[in-house]
């Protein structure tokens, strides 16, 4: 089950709080010297994201269960749902329409780079829970992200990719 609304929005389009990859607390600068999962697996210490208050932003933030989505629910969302380029009260993002009806708004909030909001109104990029198994997983982790298809018509463009982990995105989280 999907939350309405981003961690740290009050309405569905609300773009809310911004995290690097496996930290709980939004900052004002997202770089790789700030990070603290950025080459953490070089020293050791492998990180257990989903559903751990210490390094999963829903969890920490939310609590009661909720945590961030792991890839295979990205990935549900992604090949099962219909997605949708559109607007709700003027921000523009992707209605995503599951099998059964109901649908989720997710705001398309850019990505932050050190204190720049890149891309806001254009993409969205949300954070899954799972670090990347290339690069040894170790300054990289799965994202999901959308646009306005390139054709110019009202569908997303989407695609499940690796980026590393000092940038800023949004989480929507899930609840078993």
């Amino acid at each position: 089950k999907w939350a309405t609304c981003n961690i740290g929005a009050s309405n569905p389009e609300d773009y809310g709080n911004y995290f690097a990859w496996g930290e709980t607390v939004p900052k004002e600068e997202y770089t790789k010297d700030n990070s603290i999962t950025y080459r953490k697996r070089k020293f050791g210490e492998k990180i257990n994201v989903g559903g751990n208050p210490k390094y999963d932003a829903a969890a920490a933030n939310w609590g009661g269960g909720w945590r961030m989505p792991t890839c295979e629910e990205i990935e549900e969302l992604y090949k099962k749902c219909t997605w949708k380029w559109t607007e709700m009260n003027g921000v523009k993002g992707c209605k995503v329409i599951g099998p059964n009806g109901n649908s989720i708004f997710l705001p398309a909030a850019g990505e932050f780079h050190r204190i720049l909001n890149y891309n806001a109104e254009e993409y969205g990029y949300y954070w899954s829970s799972k670090p990347s198994t290339l690069n040894k997983g170790h300054d990289a982790a799965y994202q999901i992200y959308f646009s306005k298809s390139s054709e110019g018509r009202d569908i997303a463009a989407k695609n499940i990719f690796i980026e590393t982990r000092e940038h800023g995105k949004t989480i929507r989280p899930v609840i078993e």
